[in-house]
Order: structure tokens, then sequence, then C-alpha cells
């Protein structure tokens, strides 16, 4: 319902406007607050010895950051940079902190996203909810560049490209700040920021166009892979930020979907009930994301579906030229 009233417009809203605008206002102010402590210096914030990027945005939920952010390593990777990925580590408890993510980790202990980052990419991956002390760690590591995944309102980290990815769907909803609204900051940063990426929809202004490019679908357990419009009756869910977007993508891949499930986004599953949903079709698909935390339990029909950002190679080297111009502040 939440959702309803923030991208919807939904009469509910209204109805709870009272209620919910004040703590919105309360929201706003503390969010700028906390901004200007930082860049007036009231507030200690990290410098890295590194290029850090900051892949962000200013609503709350999913909007495409992931892809982006693997994306932006497979670049570096082939300018021939080290890069590190850094990430708060959503829904994971680590043993300790910093958190160095290998293949082997567990979504438990890192959370789904940086274990699918560091699966993808095999670059260096540490989490930790104070990310000045990832930062260091993989300073140790001796990267050379650093992408964060979100943490575009974690000003105790100083950065030096930002990032904003766009829901190009749902942009903004009605503008108004949690949780009257989805908005995180203000509509003031997108011109603030180095770039703009818009995940779907329609580029606007200065936007950079992104789209999420699905390959072969993939099986959980033997690792074959086959096109998604292959798979009869297919049940697909999605525990990511705005599953209708997975959805959609089986949509226009001709997929023989009979029912779909949305969960929470960073959902814990459980066996037995993704057993039954599988019991309702011939087989079971799911995001790449979900996919981490089911390959423990995965049964002989269940398929996770991978998807890559795609950007035009226009605006991939006008995003290199502007990280190659930073990286050279830094020394060779």
């Amino acid at each position: 319902m939440i959702e309803k009233i923030w991208f919807e417009r939904h009469w509910l809203g209204w109805l709870l406007s009272p209620l919910l605008w004040p703590l919105s206002r309360v929201f706003k102010w503390i969010s700028e607050r906390r901004r200007q402590q930082y860049q007036s210096n009231a507030k200690a914030s990290y410098r890295a010895k590194v290029p850090v990027i900051v892949v962000g945005n200013i609503t709350a939920g999913g909007n495409g950051k992931t892809p982006v952010v693997i994306w932006l390593v497979e670049t570096l990777l082939e300018l021939g940079f080290k890069p590190g990925v850094v990430s708060r580590g959503y829904g994971g408890k680590a043993p300790q902190y910093p958190f160095m993510v290998q293949q082997e980790s567990t979504p438990a202990q890192s959370g789904d996203e940086p274990l699918l980052i560091k699966r993808r990419t095999g670059v260096a991956v540490v989490v930790d909810p104070i990310r000045s002390q990832a930062v260091q760690a993989l300073e140790a590591q001796g990267v050379d560049i650093i992408v964060t995944d979100d943490g575009l309102q974690h000003y105790a980290l100083q950065r030096d490209i930002e990032f904003i990815v766009i829901d190009g769907q749902r942009r903004f909803g009605n503008q108004q700040f949690i949780p009257f609204g989805p908005l995180r900051e203000g509509l003031e940063r997108l011109s603030q920021v180095d770039f703009l990426i818009t995940n779907g929809g329609q580029a606007q202004n200065q936007e950079i166009e992104m789209s999420l490019q699905p390959s072969m679908a993939i099986n959980l357990k033997t690792g074959d892979k086959k096109s998604v419009s292959d798979l009869t009756r297919l049940v697909a869910f999605a525990g990511i930020g705005h599953p209708p977007r997975f959805f959609n993508t089986l949509s226009e891949l001709n997929a023989a979907v009979i029912k779909t499930q949305g969960f929470a986004d960073h959902q814990d599953f459980e066996q037995a009930e993704l057993d039954a949903l599988a019991k309702q079709g011939d087989h079971l698909i799911m995001t790449e994301k979900d996919a981490v935390k089911c390959h423990q339990f995965a049964q002989d029909n269940w398929w996770y579906l991978p998807v890559s950002a795609k950007i035009s190679d226009q605006n991939k080297q006008h995003i290199i030229q502007k990280i190659i111009k930073v990286k050279s502040g830094y020394g060779s």
C-alpha cells in the first residue's frame, strides 16, 4: 500500500497526509542538516587514497543500482584498473567487520547484492555499515579505484564521482519525502551529481538511458542454459525493490508465465514456501539476486535470469573520460 501512496497517488495517501506530511518535513530537515554538517566539516568524513565512485539514488527502493555497479566494475577492468566494491551489506550479518566477501560466502553473512557482485565480477568486495572502514580494507588490498553500491547519502565518506540511478517508469513518485513519499533527498540533488542513469522508460534532460538486457536462463543446480521462451508453464517470483520490473521483462521475452509472486526486497526465503510455488508450474524462475539465496535448496526445475546494464557506447565513453580525468588527479 505504501508504494501505491508514493507512486500511484492512492486516495489513502491524502487521508493519511495529516500524519505523513509533518513526518516527511522532519525527515527532510534531518536529511538536509546532516548533509550540511558534513559539508561544513562539523562532522568528520573520510577521504580515500584512491578515487571513489558512488552509485546511489534519491528515492527509497530498488532502481537498478547493482547492475550499474557491475557495469562500472566491468568497464574499469577493461580499462586495466584494479577496482574494489564497497557495500553496507544490507540483509546480512557478518561475523566481523569489515567483511571481505568470498565466492563461498553466504547471503546471511554478506547480504545478497554484495555476493552477487562478487560472483559476477570476481573483484574484491567488502561490506561494512561504516563504509570508510570498508574503503580502508580495500586500500590495504591494493585496489586503485573504489565503487560503492548505494551510499549516496553516506556523507561520512567523501567521493569523486556520483551516479544517481532513476527508475524511468516510476521516477520520483509524488515527489514527497519519506514517509509521505519516496524521496531520501530533494530533487535539487539531480543537478549536483556527475551522471544521471535512467533505468527503463524515457530518459529526460541530461539523463543517460539504460536498459537491462537479459541473457539465457540458468539452472540453479546444473548451470544449464536455456532461452526463457523454451521453459513451459513458468512460476515467477522476485524479492527485489520493484518486482513488476522482473515480470515485465519475462513478458517481453514471451515467457510462458502462469503465476507471479512478489516479495519484499532482500526477502529471506523459506524452502517450503518456494517448493509450494514451484509445484504450481513446470519451472520456477527468479532474479539473479534471489538466486544467491536459493542455491543451497534449489530443485532441478529452478532457474534464474541474469540481466546486464546496457548503455550506449557514446555515453560509455563520456563516463570513461570522466573517470580517467579523476584518476589522473591521484597520480599513476
